[in-house]
């Protein structure tokens, strides 16, 4: 019986990677953090928490400050009309549907999954699910506000 992989957690190191890139080219994990901390979205399109979720990384977006990277698990077609439909302008890696070799390497079980890397790789905030509390933790990272007024929004929504 094979052992069950945890999901990286706050502390740990981040599992190396390089993926294709939607719209041509490949990122690893040492490019994406060598201008210093960034916020991986491992995502799928299907998913309604994490429709409800990039919309929000969308606006931590901030490339001077706390770029955001997001990781589909659809194809690029599939991904780019996600991006089209939820106005995602941050870039987009595919994770290879017939093996996710990321996802596998940080243990997703669900989406959307986020972690915050820092330059040294390791892994300093980890979020299953959708977190008011940490997408308003990771906003102030970004020295955004990702709210607006009068948004109606959960707490807490499980991935």
């Amino acid at each position: 019986m094979a052992a069950v992989k945890r999901t990286l957690a706050a502390g740990d190191r981040a599992a190396e990677f390089r993926l294709p890139r939607l719209g041509g080219g490949e990122l690893s994990l040492r490019d994406i953090v060598a201008g210093g901390p960034a916020l991986l979205a491992f995502f799928k399109i299907s998913c309604p928490v994490c429709q409800l979720t990039l919309p929000f990384l969308e606006r931590i977006h901030n490339p001077g400050r706390l770029p955001v990277y997001g990781i589909s698990q659809n194809d690029a077609e599939d991904t780019a009309g996600f991006n089209r439909e939820f106005r995602i302008t941050f870039p987009t890696l595919l994770d290879p549907e017939d093996s996710f070799p990321a996802s596998n390497a940080y243990g997703i079980t669900n989406v959307p999954t986020l972690f915050l890397v820092e330059t040294d790789g390791s892994i300093s905030q980890a979020v299953s699910g959708w977190s008011r509390r940490d997408i308003q933790s990771l906003a102030g990272k970004a020295g955004v506000n990702p709210f607006r007024e009068g948004e109606s929004l959960p707490e807490w929504k499980a991935g």
